[in-house]
């Protein structure tokens, strides 16, 4: 029995730890980036070109607190407090790390990979070419995916499997 208890303990507590990680954001990592974005639009072309975001925005994000939110009350909240109280940090920050970056311009780091990230980018990435689609978006996706199953139904195929026209779906033969 108590192997059991054991074995049930560690599953709740993942279970915990993968929720709590589902369910919360760090806002200021949204703020930074929107910071270091503004910032590289403000440099010169050619000083741009060697600056890497990500390694900016670790650099900021490593010296700034962290504004964890659950719920859209709690991001709005942490998003006016990292607006307004923290702006200043979030700016120095941002340009500590830019001038951190720019000091070694020639350094080659491998990036983190995240496989769970480049498989949702892999499936956006299908979903452009099976919908015919290149502006499709996280932002978008829902309402280009609803349309063209309106258009669809409608008899209007805008959207193609990779399949030879001798090869289409037969609709008529299909319909419920």
């Amino acid at each position: 029995m108590s192997n059991f208890n054991s074995s049930f303990n560690v599953t709740v507590q993942a279970h915990k730890e993968h929720s709590f990680i589902k369910n919360s954001r760090n806002v200021m990592e949204m703020l930074v980036v929107e910071e270091v974005e503004k910032q590289i639009q403000s440099l010169p072309l050619k000083t741009a070109n060697y600056i890497k975001a990500s390694e900016v925005v670790a650099y900021a994000l490593n010296r700034l607190p962290s504004l964890y939110a659950t719920s859209k009350r709690g991001w709005q909240r942490q998003w006016h407090h990292g607006k307004t109280e923290l702006y200043q940090q979030i700016s120095t920050a941002v340009r500590q790390g830019m001038a951190a970056v720019q000091r070694d311009p020639l350094r080659i780091n491998e990036p983190l990979n995240f496989p769970e990230d480049q498989a949702a980018q892999t499936a956006l990435e299908g979903l452009k070419v099976l919908l015919q689609r290149e502006d499709i978006s996280w932002d978008n996706l829902n309402n280009v995916v609803e349309q063209t199953l309106l258009n669809t139904l409608k008899g209007n195929i805008t959207w193609s499997n990779g399949r030879s026209d001798n090869q289409k779906f037969d609709w008529e033969k299909h319909r419920q």
